[in-house]
């Protein structure tokens, strides 16, 4: 799999694509990851990629051309299957999601930064347009990383058990159950017999039912489609 993201600014996708499992990842060649800096394709002497909103108004406007030159030369090495523009007024990003553009070959997204993007670019260029949630960030760059990380994580072999990943909170319109850990008895909070008990059968069985009890107490807009 490959994703090239196009950012204003790069440093912000340091760190959170050179860590933890997205590194072991790339390192794996699971997934190419490529942060591809919008200046680069700015024509003129001060790499300008915004200009003033036509109109007025407050803010500033990421520009066409840089956008759609730095898109064309990666589409002319290869195809990609989605063009995502992290937006707040985009589609809500969740599991389910994920899980469908992890099958994907080839992604880029577009880190949204200043007041907005020039809407020709959205017109002509992007396929879909993601919100990681109802807030306004400084940019698209960490919901870019989010939304990276999100899909890495669950390709094959990007996680020594894959069974984990599987048995994430979402991924079953369902919150994850209560896990525990050694000491058994912590300050005299014991951890549930069942769990002790060796019954593999009996223990799945209670972290499903904890798993609906869960979401049904913190967030049963989850469940209303049962």
């Amino acid at each position: 799999m490959r994703i090239d993201i196009l950012t204003v600014c790069p440093e912000l996708l340091e760190s959170p694509l050179n860590y933890s499992i997205v590194k072991r990842a790339r390192d794996k060649g699971l997934v190419e990851i490529n942060v591809i800096n919008l200046h680069d394709f700015a024509r003129d002497r001060y790499k300008s990629v915004d200009d003033y909103a036509f109109g007025g108004g407050a803010g500033m406007v990421m520009m066409p051309e840089p956008v759609f030159r730095a898109t064309e030369m990666l589409k002319s090495e290869r195809e990609y299957d989605e063009i995502i523009y992290t937006s707040p007024d985009g589609i809500r990003f969740n599991q389910k999601m994920a899980n469908r553009l992890s099958l994907k070959n080839n992604i880029i997204i577009l880190a949204g930064h200043y007041k907005g993007i020039d809407q020709r670019i959205r017109d002509h260029l992007i396929t879909v347009e993601i919100s990681v949630g109802d807030y306004v960030l400084s940019g698209g760059e960490l919901p870019a990383a989010i939304i990276t990380d999100a899909i890495v994580r669950i390709l094959p072999g990007a996680i020594s058990d894959e069974q984990s990943a599987l048995s994430d909170s979402f991924q079953d319109d369902l919150l994850a159950p209560p896990v525990y850990t050694r000491p058994a008895d912590f300050r005299g909070w014991k951890v549930p017999d069942i769990l002790l008990s060796g019954n593999t059968a009996e223990i799945d069985k209670w972290r499903h039912e904890q798993s609906l009890l869960k979401t049904q107490k913190l967030r049963p807009d989850l469940t209303q489609n049962e």
